[in-house]
């Protein structure tokens, strides 16, 4: 293995800046113990300069939402002419969207829940779907913003302009139906599904707060499920990652309603940029497969090396 000058990009001024800070920390001392010199970058406005001046081999993007999760940094960087891991501006544009998202993948047989976008003022006339329905951004990670309205939910009907929310921050918002049951993710790494993880929040749905708050969220891995489900979370998975022209590694979100077997099972969005933290999702699964999160690491670059600059 050829020792290499990784620059771990992170940070950033997202909503999930600290996520992407704690990432990014594992991802670069994971690397500087297999030999490998790492110049660690918080994303600022000088981040182009800043990359220039390190002239590394490689990017390690470790950044979590806008900008570095949407096509901005990918373009940046392939400007420059400098490899970098995950995914390629194109499949990063499509995929943080939400919308766009199930517009390239309803196409080919992926199911995702219908729904559709609603300017935030209409929903304090009435509501866009009848209840319980899903609100959330369409081009946010992490559960930020996401907010599930139920009839006997203290949003107001129609939601009131004054109760906590979403609507308060984003002038337009994707509805969808809500799908009971339980919450599987699947990773995908180098081209390949890993396993399934159930998650189940000891209160509350699986929110930013549960996903990076040791202790408020269960992970069940294998999760305990039929097989076929099993196998119909790693197909679209895998799928999903092909078509939208994912690199590096990806997540897969999804919801199943155990009532309707796998006609009930519905994929939620697709992570091209998931965590890398200690709780995190992809270490998770890699490691139960006998990979450690330096050689989960390692992969990840290896892949950005040996294709070039990622498109």
């Amino acid at each position: 293995m050829s020792k290499l000058h990784v620059a771990v990009l992170m940070g950033g001024w997202s909503a999930e800046r600290e996520v992407s800070l704690m990432s990014g920390a594992g991802i670069a001392e994971a690397l500087e113990s297999l030999g490998h010199k790492v110049t660690r970058i918080d994303m600022d406005r000088d981040v182009a300069l800043k990359i220039a001046e390190a002239r590394p081999d490689v990017v390690f993007n470790a950044l979590h939402g806008t900008p570095g999760e949407d096509g901005t940094v990918q373009g940046m960087l392939d400007l420059m002419g400098v490899r970098y891991t995950h995914s390629g501006l194109v499949t990063s544009v499509i995929a943080i969207d939400k919308q766009l998202t199930k517009q390239a993948l309803v196409p080919h047989g992926i199911p995702m829940p219908g729904g559709r976008m609603v300017k935030t003022g209409e929903l304090h006339q009435a509501d866009p779907l009848p209840r319980p329905y899903v609100l959330k951004p369409v081009n946010e990670g992490s559960s930020v913003g996401v907010a599930i309205v139920t009839k006997e939910g203290n949003y107001g009907n129609p939601i009131s302009a004054d109760a906590v929310g979403p609507w308060q921050e984003f002038d337009e918002l994707l509805a969808e139906p809500f799908i009971r049951g339980r919450e599987l993710t699947t990773a995908v790494l180098a081209g390949e599904a890993l396993g399934v993880t159930e998650l189940k929040p000891k209160s509350g749905f699986y929110d930013y707060d549960a996903k990076y708050t040791d202790g408020l969220t269960e992970h069940v891995y294998p999760a305990q499920i039929p097989d076929e489900i099993t196998e119909a979370c790693r197909r679209i998975a895998l799928e999903a990652h092909k078509l939208l022209g994912c690199k590096g590694t990806s997540r897969s979100d999804f919801r199943w309603d155990d009532s309707q077997g796998v006609e009930g099972l519905f994929l939620l969005e697709v992570n091209t940029q998931p965590g890398m933290t200690p709780l995190s999702l992809v270490p998770e699964q890699a490691r139960h497969l006998g990979i450690s999160y330096p050689q989960l690491c390692q992969r990840i670059v290896d892949e950005a090396m040996g294709g070039g600059c990622a498109g």
